[in-house]
Protein backbone atom coordinates (compact mmCIF):
# COMPACT_ATOMS: atom_id res chain seq x y z
CA UNK A 1 0.00 0.00 0.00
CA UNK A 2 2.70 2.24 0.90
CA UNK A 3 4.84 1.83 -2.56
CA UNK A 4 1.32 2.09 -4.47
CA UNK A 5 1.46 6.16 -2.63
CA UNK A 6 5.07 6.50 -3.43
CA UNK A 7 3.88 6.04 -6.80
CA UNK A 8 1.13 8.02 -6.86
CA UNK A 9 2.85 11.12 -5.74
CA UNK A 10 5.38 10.24 -8.20
CA UNK A 11 3.05 10.11 -11.10
CA UNK A 12 3.69 14.31 -11.98
CA UNK A 13 7.43 13.49 -12.24
CA UNK A 14 6.67 11.37 -14.49
CA UNK A 15 4.18 12.48 -16.82
CA UNK A 16 6.80 15.97 -16.73
CA UNK A 17 9.21 13.88 -18.25
CA UNK A 18 7.20 12.38 -20.55
CA UNK A 19 6.50 15.56 -21.96
CA UNK A 20 9.97 16.11 -22.15
CA UNK A 21 11.02 13.38 -24.50
CA UNK A 22 11.73 14.15 -28.11
CA UNK A 23 9.03 13.90 -30.88
CA UNK A 24 8.78 10.89 -32.58
CA UNK A 25 8.54 12.72 -36.26
CA UNK A 26 12.56 13.19 -36.14
CA UNK A 27 13.30 9.67 -36.28
CA UNK A 28 10.27 8.85 -38.74
CA UNK A 29 11.49 11.17 -41.30
CA UNK A 30 15.00 9.56 -40.87
CA UNK A 31 13.69 6.17 -41.17
CA UNK A 32 11.99 7.54 -44.66
CA UNK A 33 14.69 9.08 -46.18
CA UNK A 34 16.15 5.31 -45.59
CA UNK A 35 13.90 3.41 -47.29
CA UNK A 36 13.73 6.24 -50.30
CA UNK A 37 17.72 5.63 -50.64
CA UNK A 38 19.29 2.35 -52.61
CA UNK A 39 18.60 -0.99 -51.00
CA UNK A 40 22.13 -1.63 -50.43
CA UNK A 41 22.52 2.17 -49.15
CA UNK A 42 19.78 1.79 -46.69
CA UNK A 43 21.22 -1.26 -44.89
CA UNK A 44 24.74 0.40 -44.53
CA UNK A 45 23.47 3.65 -43.46
CA UNK A 46 20.98 1.89 -40.84
CA UNK A 47 23.91 -0.36 -39.41
CA UNK A 48 25.98 3.57 -39.25
CA UNK A 49 23.19 4.60 -37.36
CA UNK A 50 22.88 2.14 -34.78
CA UNK A 51 26.66 2.07 -33.89
CA UNK A 52 26.36 5.93 -33.24
CA UNK A 53 22.64 6.27 -31.56
CA UNK A 54 22.20 3.66 -28.55
CA UNK A 55 18.53 3.12 -28.53
CA UNK A 56 18.87 1.89 -25.33
CA UNK A 57 20.69 5.35 -23.52
CA UNK A 58 18.47 5.74 -19.98
CA UNK A 59 21.37 8.46 -19.27
CA UNK A 60 18.22 10.97 -19.03
CA UNK A 61 15.63 8.93 -17.38
CA UNK A 62 14.54 11.08 -14.11
CA UNK A 63 14.96 8.09 -12.02
CA UNK A 64 16.58 4.55 -11.89
CA UNK A 65 15.18 1.44 -13.47
CA UNK A 66 13.10 -0.81 -11.63
CA UNK A 67 15.24 -3.72 -12.31
CA UNK A 68 18.36 -2.14 -11.10
CA UNK A 69 16.70 -0.82 -8.11
CA UNK A 70 15.76 -4.11 -6.94
CA UNK A 71 19.11 -5.22 -7.87
CA UNK A 72 20.53 -2.97 -5.01
CA UNK A 73 17.97 -3.48 -2.52
CA UNK A 74 18.67 -7.26 -3.28
CA UNK A 75 22.50 -6.21 -2.67
CA UNK A 76 21.94 -4.54 0.56
CA UNK A 77 19.47 -7.38 1.84
CA UNK A 78 22.06 -9.88 1.38
CA UNK A 79 25.25 -7.64 2.65
CA UNK A 80 23.13 -6.62 6.00
CA UNK A 81 22.50 -10.79 6.52
CA UNK A 82 26.81 -10.88 5.16
CA UNK A 83 27.82 -8.54 7.87
CA UNK A 84 25.94 -10.25 10.84
CA UNK A 85 27.56 -13.55 9.42
CA UNK A 86 31.04 -11.83 10.02
CA UNK A 87 29.90 -10.37 13.01
CA UNK A 88 28.86 -13.62 14.60
CA UNK A 89 32.26 -15.78 15.46
CA UNK A 90 29.76 -18.92 16.11
CA UNK A 91 29.58 -19.32 12.18
CA UNK A 92 32.32 -21.12 11.07
CA UNK A 93 35.14 -19.02 8.59
CA UNK A 94 34.42 -21.40 5.84
CA UNK A 95 30.75 -20.67 5.41
CA UNK A 96 31.47 -17.15 5.42
CA UNK A 97 33.58 -17.12 3.18
CA UNK A 98 31.38 -19.44 0.52
CA UNK A 99 28.94 -16.82 1.18
CA UNK A 100 30.85 -13.50 0.63
CA UNK A 101 32.54 -15.56 -2.29
CA UNK A 102 28.67 -16.41 -4.21
CA UNK A 103 28.07 -12.23 -3.50
CA UNK A 104 31.00 -11.52 -5.08
CA UNK A 105 30.11 -13.36 -8.44
CA UNK A 106 26.50 -11.53 -8.05
CA UNK A 107 27.75 -8.42 -7.51
CA UNK A 108 31.07 -8.44 -9.89
CA UNK A 109 33.58 -7.36 -7.21
CA UNK A 110 35.49 -9.46 -4.81
CA UNK A 111 33.97 -9.33 -1.34
CA UNK A 112 34.98 -9.53 2.12
CA UNK A 113 33.83 -8.91 5.66
CA UNK A 114 35.23 -5.09 5.29
CA UNK A 115 33.58 -4.11 1.60
CA UNK A 116 29.86 -4.98 2.73
CA UNK A 117 30.23 -1.75 4.53
CA UNK A 118 29.59 -0.29 0.78
CA UNK A 119 26.22 -1.24 0.75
Amino acid sequence: MRLLSVLLLQLPAIAAALAQAPAPAAGQAAEAATLSAAPGEARKDSGEKKEKDDWRDTSRYRFPAVASTTEAMQHLAYAMQLREYCANRRIPDVFVREQLKHFGVMTGREENCRTLSDY
